[in-house]
Parts: structure tokens; C-alpha cells; sequence
């Protein structure tokens, strides 16, 4: 049984109380401006920490004491979900937040968050409205589909879908599309719990069209595609596409729901990004439905939507999911003023943070790097070189973008930390014993901060 020491006992005899501590200039500036029950708790906290430092080393005085509570007083009010700079090169970083928005996204949340608006209210008919109809006939212009409809996320939407058209039925899938998404969510499970039953076909590389036929039957509801956005199949391989697929559900009538994922409106060929089907390729190769996120390539926020026949949306709709899923009113603003932008394709690559990102040159990168490291060359040599950004959100998976970083050779992990842990957190990647923060993934309006927070772990870390 461990005993401590008399001198160590002695120490924390020593610390002082609660009530001395809350008469510290410091402390009795916090209680000027901050709940009591707060900075009490801080202080405690402070107590805490030096109790679990077993009482060793030399006892605080005054001042320290006051900034040990300064600090756990910050560290306490701080908030949870909190700003990051991602200089991990990761464009679409799920952990953190996937789709930056963009501007004219986030005025339309403020313009309206700050009263009320018409969510659900007719103002042409004065009469009661519903939030189903904001964004509609932007989704029909951007995809050409008859109708569409906004969830809350991408799962649910394939899950509406799904317990819409198959509930108690079959729903036909192709075994290499049963993939796993983010968060260790699997398609497969995603499907069951809609309430369909699985029907799978073929084989993990190869599925036929006769694969399918075989299967659709009177007791089948739908026929999925996914499309593997994460990974790729390569070699011995063999799919049935929709455009192959739309005879076949023709004749028997069963609908099909192509899981599009990454809600890709502008075609990025002209980036070499190519492979990734738009919503308006998807729909025009003859699916039902068509899913997909809002907050992966489309730059939105995070949102499921449908778009596709109009008989079928509307079965959607009067589904009581649909109510479960339902969207909230800054999703809506946030997604109609994006989905605006997609209407001028140019203004869209400008303005659309994640379409910007992927369409930076890396001598517009080169030059802001340059610029960076002339301003914390003071307290740190950093070199400039190539690296490798990716999509990420699921999309492009097999793609390399050329890319910029600074790279930081020494103390490249208690950097990494310090910057992660710093006031403005910092998102870097550790490679071959460097600290790669690449600017891809970086906005230039975040240069300034970018700058200060790394001269300010460095000389933390020295």
C-alpha cells in the first residue's frame, strides 16, 4: 500500500483553500464578468492538478496561482465545438466537419437564424406552408430530376428511400457494392434496418445483368446501386450499370435508387478528377432516385438529398420518417444559397470552399507559402516542398492532387501537439519524421493565424 511521505503530506496540507484562492486579484477579476459556480469550479480544478502532481516541487505563489486559474478558467468556458485550421491536406476531412461553407452560405444562416422566416408558411397564400418546398426547384434545375426532397443526412436518405419502396420486401444489391462508410456504417446494416430485406447478387468483383434478372421477383421492391466512391476494384472485374439495368426494372416495374454519395454537381474532368458521376449523369442513365450528401463535393451542409421521379418523391414524403429525418431551417438556407452558386459553374469553382481547394494552383499555393515562411522565419527554419492532397469525404479515393507544404524537420511530433493544442488548433500531418502542413486544405484568409499559432508552438516546443 502506497503511503505518502510526511514531506509530501506536509505540501498538501500547504496548498491553499478554496475561499484564499477566490481573494487572488486575478480571481476576483474573473468574478467581475463570470458566474461564481464557474470560477469556483475553476479553481478547484487548479487545486486538483497539484493534488495530482502528489504535492512535489516547489509551492505556487500568488501570481502563479492566479494564472493556474486563469488558464483552467479558459480551458472551462471554452467551447467544445470549436474553429481548427486543416493543414492536413485532407480537402474533405470527415473528423473534421467535412464541407467548409461558403460565404453567401453563411449569411443565409445569419439573415435567417436572427428571427423568424417561412419554414413552413405560404406567404403567397397566406396559409400554411411546408419546409419540403425550399430548394426543390433549384434541385430540379441543378439535376434535372422532377422532384426532390432534403433529409437530414445521406443514410437517412437511402433509408427513407428503402423503407418508402421495400419495406417487408426485397431490395437487390450487388455484392461489391456493400460497402462500409464513415464511422464503421455499413451499407448492408444501413438497408436491413430500413426494414427491406437484403437480396444480394453476384460476387464481390464481378456482377452481371443476369445476376439481376435472376433475382427480381414479385416479392422485390427495389434494385440499389452504390456507387463505391471510397475504394476501387481493379483487374478480374465485371458491373451492370444503370443504363443497363433500366430495361430490366422497365419490364418488371421496380424502381431503382442509385446511392450517389458524394453529390458531385459541376463535372471535375478538367482537374483530371474524372470517374465520379454528377446527379444529373446519375438521373439522365435512367435511376429512379438518386441520393446523395450535401456536405461532400457539393460544398453544402451536411444534408441527405433525393431527387428523381416525382410519383416516387412524393410517396417519400407522406412517408412518417420522413418527419424523423426532417431538416432543420439553417440547413435550408445554408443548402439554397449553395445550390444558387452551382448555377454559374465559374462563380461556383471561385466560391464553393471545397471546389476552390481542389482547383488551387500550386503556384498560388508556392507563393502563400513563401509568404508564411518569411513570417515566422524569426523563430523557425521551414522548408517549402511537394506533397500529396486527396478528395476525401468517400470521393475520388485513388486520386493524388499535387500539392504545397511547409515541412518542419525538428521536433515534429511535440510541434504536431502543440499546434493541435494550441488556442488556434492546428491540423497537421506527421511524414517520414516531418511536420507536413499542407496549404491546400489551408484558406488564405487563415494565413495570419496559421502564422502566429506555428511561431507560438515553436516557441513553446524550443
Amino acid at each position: 500500500m502506497n503511503q505518502n511521505t510526511p514531506n509530501e503530506a506536509d505540501r498538501r496540507r500547504a496548498l491553499p483553500s478554496v475561499n484564499a484562492l477566490l481573494e487572488l486579484p486575478e480571481v476576483r477579476r474573473l468574478l467581475e464578468h463570470a458566474p461564481r459556480a464557474t470560477v469556483v469550479n475553476a479553481v478547484r480544478a487548479a487545486l486538483d492538478d497539484m493534488r495530482a502532481a502528489n504535492g512535489s516541487g516547489t509551492a505556487p505563489d500568488q501570481q502563479s496561482w492566479g494564472h493556474l486559474i486563469e488558464r483552467r478558467f479558459a480551458l472551462l468556458v471554452r467551447p467544445s465545438l470549436r474553429p481548427v485550421i486543416n493543414a492536413s491536406g485532407v480537402i474533405l476531412h470527415t473528423n473534421l466537419g467535412r464541407a467548409p461553407l461558403a460565404d453567401a452560405a453563411i449569411e443565409a444562416i445569419a439573415a435567417v437564424a436572427r428571427g423568424y422566416s417561412n419554414l413552413e408558411y405560404d406567404i403567397e397564400e397566406g396559409s400554411r406552408g411546408s419546409r419540403y418546398s425550399h430548394c426543390v426547384g433549384l434541385l430540379r434545375e441543378l439535376t434535372g430530376g422532377e422532384d426532390a426532397l432534403v433529409v437530414n443526412n445521406g443514410a437517412a436518405a437511402l433509408v427513407l428511400a428503402l423503407n418508402t419502396l421495400a419495406q417487408g420486401r426485397g431490395a437487390v444489391i450487388s455484392r461489391g457494392e456493400l460497402v462500409e462508410i464513415g464511422g464503421s456504417f455499413r451499407i448492408p446494416e444501413i438497408m436491413e434496418r430500413s426494414g427491406a430485406r437484403l437480396v444480394e447478387v453476384g460476387t464481390t468483383n464481378r456482377t452481371h445483368l443476369d445476376d439481376y434478372q435472376r433475382a427480381l421477383g414479385s416479392d422485390v421492391g427495389v434494385v440499389v446501386k452504390v456507387h463505391r466512391s471510397n475504394f476501387s476494384i481493379e483487374g478480374f472485374v465485371a458491373e451492370a450499370r444503370v443504363g443497363e439495368l433500366k430495361p430490366l426494372a422497365e419490364q418488371t416495374g421496380i424502381p431503382i435508387v442509385h446511392d450517389l454519395g458524394s453529390g458531385l454537381l459541376i463535372p471535375l474532368d478538367s482537374l483530371g478528377l474524372t470517374g465520379e458521376p454528377t446527379a444529373r449523369e446519375a438521373l439522365a442513365e435512367g435511376a429512379t432516385l438518386v441520393t446523395m450528401s450535401g456536405d461532400k463535393l457539393l460544398g453544402g451542409p451536411q444534408c441527405g438529398i433525393i431527387v428523381g421521379d416525382r410519383t416516387t418523391i412524393g410517396a417519400l414524403r407522406r412517408n412518417p420518417l420522413t418527419r424523423a429525418f426532417r431538416v432543420d431551417k439553417l440547413t435550408l438556407a445554408a443548402l439554397e444559397a449553395t445550390l444558387a452558386l452551382h448555377r454559374d459553374p465559374t462563380r461556383a469553382m471561385r466560391e464553393v470552399p471545397v471546389l476552390a481547394m481542389l482547383s488551387a494552383t500550386t503556384d498560388e499555393l508556392r507563393r502563400r507559402a513563401e509568404s508564411i515562411r518569411a513570417a515566422i522565419a524569426a523563430v523557425v527554419r521551414t522548408e517549402i516542398r511537394q506533397s500529396d492532397a486527396s478528395v476525401g469525404g468517400g470521393a475520388f479515393p485513388t486520386a493524388r492532387i499535387p500539392s504545397i507544404a511547409l515541412a518542419f524537420p525538428e521536433n515534429a511530433r511535440a510541434l504536431e501537439q502543440r499546434l493541435r493544442l494550441g488556442d488556434t488548433a492546428v491540423i497537421g500531418r506527421v511524414t517520414d519524421e516531418q511536420l507536413l502542413i499542407d496549404l491546400r486544405t489551408v484558406a488564405p484568409r487563415e494565413d495570419a493565424a496559421l502564422a502566429r499559432a506555428i511561431e507560438k508552438a515553436v516557441k513553446q516546443t524550443s
